[in-house]
């Protein structure tokens, strides 16, 4: 099992983003409990970023929303980097 490590300024992100989308509040948790049980599941559709993001990877909450983080496979770690919707994260 993975251990999620949210940073302030991940949580603040994390404050704005579930005031903009409310009804993706229990999407958002399941994604996370997820995420930390199995962060390989296809249903998060995890990939590598690529350029300005590089060393970074994101997950899918819905099809219009992602969550990128650095992921550290070594220490079984998470690192939640920024939520929002598509374009804003990238």
């Amino acid at each position: 099992m993975f251990q999620l490590v949210f940073t302030e300024q991940y949580k603040r992100k994390e404050i704005r983003f579930l005031k903009r989308h409310p009804a993706l509040r229990q999407t958002y948790v399941k994604t996370l409990q997820l995420l930390e049980a199995n962060p390989n599941h296809p249903s998060l559709r995890l990939h590598p970023l690529q350029g300005k993001h590089q060393g970074l990877h994101s997950v899918s909450i819905n099809l219009s929303c992602r969550i990128t983080l650095e992921l550290l496979i070594q220490d079984k770690r998470i690192i939640p980097v920024n939520v929002s919707d598509h374009d804003a994260v990238y």
